[in-house]
């Protein structure tokens, strides 16, 4: 029967010239030390001298050897993946925090697994149970519709960080935008050009941040002293066609309005081409506002002025509190606060 240090070794051993299969006991002969150390330094669990961890480090790249994921996972009862829920793959906005958990889990030796919940709690409660029977060492969940009940369950299993929640729990850490702030800031800026009949296109009310939105948008009209009109909200669904279906709407209501601030960019879009559908332009007729500073903002016609929120950086952030919680470390990380990017969907109201 393997012993447990020889679980850590590799699942198709590599090939020493002339010598057989590269083993984890090989190594050890190599650095001068134990088999079982050798695996507790290649699962991150041994405490050593810095000496004894280089040496080891050296046999591995002097020999060649590869270590097996899983079997380490074995031996030291980790898998060295962690589960992650987005909402949808081909957004616009969570592929960028997708890449930034990439980015952060590699050089770590993590690997992630990516599953949608597509805004669905029923299908983000499937997608927990399916990566824990997978058996990842933890599991970030990038906003969603879990109740923070399920969540502190969940975190009762593997340790848990989310995003667009302020939430606390053992084993459990939470990353919140301040998205009423950097609504409010962007209402401001319409009005410091000059407007007061500026209308919102909200996103989907069960989201928290869509809820949030709304009502940095209600606080920098009242901070200004400018009545709220509930006649110029209109609801859109946080995608392109679901901001010009609601430019249409909103057109059709003969509401008068200058400007809009859209809930994120992609509706913002949507608006943009659907006031062009109606004869309106941006910014002549209508300035436009968005939200989340999307690449290809900079890039639309004209270049979207919108409150950056950064997608990457979150996803790197969530990754790297999931390290420390696997580390066994309290995690000590802040969002970046919410800035205006000013480019030219906006002009000053004459008069």
């Amino acid at each position: 029967m393997k012993n447990k240090a020889n679980v850590a070794g590799v699942s198709k051993p590599a090939q020493s010239k002339g010598q057989g299969p590269m083993t984890i006991e090989r190594v050890a002969k190599e650095a001068g030390v134990s088999p079982s150390t050798v695996s507790r330094i290649l699962n991150g669990t041994a405490v050593v001298s810095e000496a004894k961890k280089k040496s080891v480090e050296d046999a591995v790249a002097k020999l060649g050897f590869v270590p097996n994921p899983m079997a380490r996972g074995l031996a030291g009862g980790r898998t060295f993946s962690v589960g992650v829920i987005t909402q949808s793959m081909d957004s616009p906005f969570y592929g960028p925090a997708l890449r930034g958990i990439e980015d952060a889990l590699d050089p770590a030796g993590y690997s992630p697994l990516f599953v949608s919940g597509n805004w669905q709690a029923q299908a983000e409660a499937r997608c927990i149970d399916i990566l824990l029977s997978r058996r990842v060492d933890g599991i970030i969940v990038l906003t969603g519709r879990l109740t923070d009940a399920a969540l502190k369950a969940c975190a009762k299993k593997v340790p848990v960080v989310v995003t667009g929640r302020n939430l606390k729990a053992p084993d459990l850490f939470s990353l919140n935008f301040d998205n009423l702030e950097g609504a409010r800031l962007a209402t401001r800026h319409l009005i410091d050009q000059g407007h007061t009949r500026i209308a919102f296109i909200s996103g989907d009310p069960q989201h928290p941040d869509a809820i949030q939105r709304l009502a940095g948008y209600k606080l920098a009209l009242e901070q200004a002293g400018i009545v709220f009109n509930p006649e110029l909200v209109v609801q859109g669904e946080y995608n392109e066609d679901s901001g010009l279906q609601a430019v249409l709407r909103l057109i059709a209501s003969k509401q008068p309005f200058t400007a809009i601030f859209a809930a994120n960019d992609q509706m913002a879009v949507g608006a943009a081409h659907g006031l062009l559908r109606q004869g309106l332009h941006v910014p002549a007729d209508v300035s436009l506002v968005g939200f989340d500073d999307l690449p290809n903002s900079l890039y639309a016609f004209p270049p979207l002025t919108t409150v950056h929120q950064p997608a990457y950086e979150m996803g790197q952030l969530a990754a790297e509190a999931m390290l420390k919680l696997l580390a066994g470390t309290k995690p000590q990380l802040q969002v970046p606060a919410p800035r205006l990017i000013t480019r030219e969907s906006c002009r000053r109201l004459n008069g």
